[in-house]
């Protein structure tokens, strides 16, 4: 399987607003196994707490060269700061995820089955492979390493059908902002 590509559509300090355009776009996608995918960098127990009450079993392992993760059964109170990944999640954690992980980078990944048809730029329906959306939380980047004060929304698209990352955005009244780059998974 090979990594959809992704590039940022809104920048945004409110919250609410970048939910409503992924919203937005949700409502013009084949939602059949609709998933959220869910990852966080954390670094206290008071969010690592609040997080594991939404994801209680999700895997995490200890940030840069320290040792520690969740396969190997350790705590991870004891391996801040660590990242957090949660798969397949159902829609209804989004809003409690939100909420626990504060002001920490985070990232909210829908999966679905497919964009729409683009005839306007020559695309048919798209598939899977390059159907998400990712709400980027006080961070830039969807690999969690630029943080920042604002939120990012991304459109995913397959590489080979990058003229559909602005049709989408034109879609819901925006234009691309960034560069297409790969997302990580």
């Amino acid at each position: 399987m090979s990594n959809s590509y992704a590039q940022p559509i809104l920048r945004t300090n409110d919250l609410s607003e970048g939910l409503c355009i992924v919203e937005r776009l949700l409502g013009i996608a084949d939602l059949r196994d609709l998933e959220v995918d869910f990852e966080v960098r954390i670094s206290s127990t008071h969010i690592l707490s609040a997080v594991l009450v939404v994801l209680p079993d999700t895997q995490w392992w200890a940030e840069g060269d320290r040792d520690g993760s969740s396969e190997k059964g350790d705590d991870p109170s004891a391996h801040l700061p660590i990242r957090l990944r949660g798969w397949a999640m159902p829609l209804e954690t989004v809003q409690p995820f939100l909420k626990a992980v504060g002001d920490s980078p985070a990232t909210v990944r829908w999966d679905f089955a497919g964009w729409p048809e683009a005839p306007e730029v020559g695309l048919g329906m798209g598939g899977t492979r390059g159907a998400f959306l990712t709400l980027c939380m006080n961070v830039r980047d969807l690999d969690l390493e630029e943080p920042a004060t604002d939120h990012t929304v991304f459109v995913h698209v397959k590489q080979i059908e990058a003229a559909r990352a602005p049709w989408l955005a034109a879609k819901v009244g925006l234009r691309v902002i960034g560069d297409l780059v790969m997302a990580p998974y």
